[in-house]
């Protein structure tokens, strides 16, 4: 059975900065990588049936990345996890939905996951959630909420003009 997550953060900023964010390729290789990882953003078409191919990577301090291919976390290499996004739907500044697919030939990775973010203005600033759908089975729901939630301090601390 494929999993779903739901996280939620308040960020102080309007929801047209967050949206931006979600929709500019150099923005999104700063934040969206969680944790000490770190992204590169391929390609880009910021159009409905468009979207996007980004690679994630791992630190070179991971255990995988010193010869140990038992400790190898990444979904594409060792130290790599490498997917498209297709934007389903593109709501400025209200909703994104995105068909995510995994460059992996492990077939625990196989199939297109649905991430929909939606903005909602919320006092001086936005909650953004992040609401994932059909996570393949090789991915624990409690990593990818573990995931998320890094990836929204991130991106918390790149709108509000704080290094992420």
């Amino acid at each position: 059975m494929k999993g779903s997550t739901r996280n939620s953060k308040w960020i102080k900023a309007p929801r047209e900065a967050l949206y931006r964010a979600f929709t500019d390729p150099a923005a999104l290789a700063v934040w969206q990588a969680p944790g000490d990882m770190t992204g590169k953003v391929h390609g880009f078409d910021g159009r409905v049936g468009g979207g996007y191919s980004m690679s994630l990577y791992y630190p070179e301090t991971d255990p995988a990345s010193r010869g140990n291919p038992e400790a190898s976390r990444g979904k594409t290499s060792a130290r790599e996890d490498r997917f498209t996004a297709r934007f389903v739907e593109l709501d400025p500044p209200s909703r994104i939905v995105q068909a995510v697919t995994f460059d992996s030939a492990d077939p625990a990775f196989a199939g297109e996951m649905i991430m929909e973010m939606t903005f909602e203005a919320a006092g001086e600033g936005t909650t953004v959630t992040f609401q994932f759908r059909d996570i393949p089975s090789g991915i624990r729901p409690e990593d990818n909420e573990e995931g998320t939630k890094s990836s929204l301090d991130k991106l918390a601390r790149f709108v509000e003009g704080r290094a992420a």
